[in-house]
């Protein structure tokens, strides 16, 4: 680590303090999931009503009046709604709770003359007021699609809420309705029509008000998230690409991960000097950085305390994913944040390859073999292709895609061929069929960028399904061959997650926790390629670089992991485009420079 990050009088304060506890929105949330779900079981379980919790569920917000039932349910669903934006202090889940209590208190005096009611509704309105400073966070970034994910899923449930509280009077039901009479009248129910199931007595009257508030809450919440202003997810501007550009080009050679920052589905901070920058994505209310910070160490502390300060005006988690050992040092020091090995990357150094030796028996074959079958290899820079073979490189690693899923981003560009990136390395393979293929000779791609003026750093390998085995190794050697001639000393190859636990669970000696934590490895590698990517990566005999994630809080963890597993496209939430519609936008001009997805280990 060269120069030595300056101290100061805040960073004393920020490790001894630690993360900030959230002990009042926390406290609220919490509350108010209790409320509401005890609000939804007294307008859903007739005999809860009855029973000795009754007497708490109807002082609370939401129990009150004729329509007891109806608009327990209602108010219980709205206070679940609310609670988790209220746990993570965001203000217009505040103003939505503030503005509903005050109509809750008058209810309860006016419809049921409860004083305990009005207690409790001002009591949490008091708190709210009292700690209003505590509710500060910002926004998430948002689409339209939130209001299509909020129909779906609040139909879903109140359908399966409607049936519960269609079943829970069986007693009063007139006759044996089937499933498919009770669906149909949940169904009409919440669209305000009366269905084929009735009741004794006014169980109907109940239900109807019922399943008409869960239609109402449905309605209503799709159509606020449809017309509220969108925040779309932050992207870099060319502004910020290119100041990112000038801090890779003068410490680039320090991570190389540095040039996945230019992904453009990223947004970047700077530190106050502009010397330093950290790129992030937000996902899943998870603020999750890769690598790195970007630019001169003395600067580090600035962007990372930046990153920090945008983490908490939101209310985001924050994270860092695949930081390296200098990294991770910095900003558990700077922050009092935690710091985990996740892994290991595999750095080639190209003066020491060599195919000789027993160790490399198995590559050499496999590359004799296929340059026997009539393979040839070509390493060039992206500058030196033209447009015609850029563009068949770009729809053949499109149609070589494993899954209509594009994965990738922490090692990942996202993209090959934009003009701006005529630095990084293409590798191909190309074999001369008698009957050429929609995409010609070629048969195997390996996209490299740039590690520095020195480096590499692999970003996609996708081959023709049709080509014969060892695709992926014969470009690999041919790229450390070629590496030379470009002024290449090192390459970065994939990063293998868990990598150390693999190699010492399979030794003499490896104790019963270890194999039993290699044995998870290998059953998650069926769908993670968790080992297969360890013992590809060590056919090259590389050195290993540790790789760490940086998080706040043991229980940000299992978040953290799912916020990273959707980032790097493992989880696709989205309701993604036909594969043909993705196609015809890939073929408009301006296609590959809106930032096309790829893949760092296929």
């Amino acid at each position: 680590m060269s120069g030595q990050v300056p101290d100061r009088s805040s960073r004393l304060r920020r490790v001894l303090r630690g993360p900030r506890p959230e002990s009042v929105p926390t406290l609220v949330g919490r509350a108010c999931a209790v409320v509401g779900l005890l609000d939804i079981a007294a307008g859903v379980f007739p005999r809860f009503r009855h029973s000795r919790m009754h007497a708490l569920a109807e002082v609370l917000p939401g129990s009150f009046g004729p329509f007891a039932a109806a608009l327990s349910l209602s108010a219980g669903v709205l206070l679940l709604l609310l609670a988790h934006g209220l746990k993570r202090r965001k203000r217009r889940a505040w103003r939505a709770a503030v503005a509903l209590l005050p109509f809750g208190a008058a209810a309860e005096f006016l419809y049921r003359h409860s004083v305990a009611g009005v207690v409790i509704a001002l009591a949490l309105l008091g708190l709210l007021l009292a700690h209003r400073k505590e509710f500060a966070a910002l926004p998430d970034p948002r689409s339209r699609w939130r209001a299509l994910a909020n129909f779906v899923l609040m139909s879903a449930g109140s359908i399966a809420l409607g049936l519960v509280i269609v079943s829970v009077h069986a007693r009063r039901m007139v006759g044996d309705p089937s499933f498919a009479d009770r669906l149909t009248h949940v169904v009409y129910g919440l669209v305000g029509v009366e269905g084929p199931v009735d009741y004794q007595g006014n169980t109907s009257w109940t239900v109807a008000f019922c399943l008409g508030a869960l239609g109402w809450l449905t309605a209503a919440t799709t159509i606020y998230l449809s017309f509220r202003p969108e925040h779309p997810a932050a992207r870099l501007t060319e502004e910020d690409e290119a100041r990112l550009r000038a801090l890779l080009a003068k410490h680039g050679r320090r991570d190389s991960l540095g040039h996945f920052a230019l992904r453009r589905d990223k947004a970047v901070v700077f530190s106050p000097s502009g010397k330093a920058a950290i790129t992030y994505r937000v996902v899943s209310g998870v603020m999750l950085a890769s690598g790195d910070p970007i630019g001169d160490v003395e600067a580090w502390p600035g962007a990372i305390e930046r990153f920090m300060d945008v983490a908490r005006s939101h209310s985001w988690t924050p994270a860092v994913m695949g930081c390296s050992e200098t990294g991770g040092q910095v900003w558990t020091r700077e922050t009092g944040l935690n710091a985990l090995e996740l892994g290991d990357e595999a750095v080639v150094d190209v003066a020491d390859f060599s195919l000789a030796g027993r160790a490399m028996r198995n590559v050499r074959q496999m590359v004799k073999r296929i340059e026997r079958a009539g393979y040839e290899t070509r390493v060039r820079r992206v500058a030196d292709l033209g447009d015609a073979e850029l563009d068949r490189i770009r729809r053949a690693a499109d149609a070589w895609r494993g899954t209509d899923t594009e994965r990738g981003f922490s090692m990942a560009l996202g993209r090959i061929g934009d003009p701006a990136d005529g630095d990084c390395l293409i590798a191909t393979a190309h074999k001369q069929d008698a009957e050429p293929g929609e995409f010609g000779d070629l048969k195997a791609i390996l996209h490299f960028v740039p590690w520095g003026p020195d480096g590499a750093s692999l970003d996609l390998m996708r081959r023709d399904r049709t080509a014969d085995p060892g695709m992926n190794e014969l470009l690999i050697v041919a790229a450390l061959r070629s590496a030379g001639k470009f002024g290449i000393t090192r390459v970065s190859l994939n990063f293998a997650m868990f990598r150390s636990a693999l190699a010492r669970g399979e030794k003499i000696g490896a104790g019963p926790v270890l194999r039993a934590w290699r044995r998870v490895l290998v059953f998650l590698s069926r769908w993670f390629q968790i080992e297969s990517l360890y013992k590809f990566n060590a056919k090259f005999q590389p050195r290993w670089e540790p790789r760490f994630v940086v998080y706040r809080a043991s229980a940000d963890l299992p978040r953290i992991g799912f916020a990273a597993m959707q980032a790097e496209g493992f989880l696709d939430l989205a309701l993604p485009l036909p594969r043909v519609l993705r196609r015809r936008a890939a073929a408009r001009p301006c296609a590959h420079a809106l930032g096309e997805r790829t893949v760092r280990a296929a």
